[in-house]
């Protein structure tokens, strides 16, 4: 019965992650403000990164993010050409780049982040703060749980 209810369990898992990701892509599309618009979602995620992180080269960023190094590559070029990112050369290999976050980069992250955190707060106002606490916590150890499992072994 135990392994019933478990498979139970992780098919709704599995369906209301799928409604999070269709809701949440179907969210930021619609929502009107231009705060929201103002980055695509690769730009938002290496600019949330390289601010939290501090900055990086080509290789530690697409590990941290999961991705092929062509295709940070690729993202890191077109935020070159924004303004939004600037690179120098690596001091520990002299070969490479670091990239870090331009102010005008940080600014039009913030102004996104903002816009979400406005856009969560709305959404779930008739949340309490300890159910908000508890979904935080639940996110965060589900994204450690992916990062985890795409790791190369």
């Amino acid at each position: 019965m135990s392994d019933d209810h478990d498979e139970s369990t992780l098919g709704r898992i599995e369906t209301e992650v799928a409604l999070l990701m269709r809701f949440g892509e179907a969210t930021r599309r619609a929502t009107g403000t231009a705060e929201h618009r103002v980055l695509d979602r690769a730009a938002y995620v290496i600019l949330r990164h390289l601010a939290d992180a501090g900055p990086q080269n080509v290789s530690a960023l697409a590990a941290r993010l999961n991705l092929d190094g062509s295709t940070v590559t690729r993202q890191v070029s077109a935020l070159q050409r924004d303004g939004l990112i600037t690179r120098t050369p690596d001091p520990s290999d002299g070969r490479g780049t670091v990239i870090s976050p331009t102010t005008a980069g940080l600014q039009r992250m913030a102004a996104v982040q903002a816009a979400r955190t406005r856009l969560y707060g709305d959404m779930l106002a008739d949340w309490s703060t300890e159910d908000r606490s508890t979904l935080a916590t639940l996110l965060s150890r589900l994204n450690q749980a992916l990062i985890n499992r795409n790791r190369p072994r």
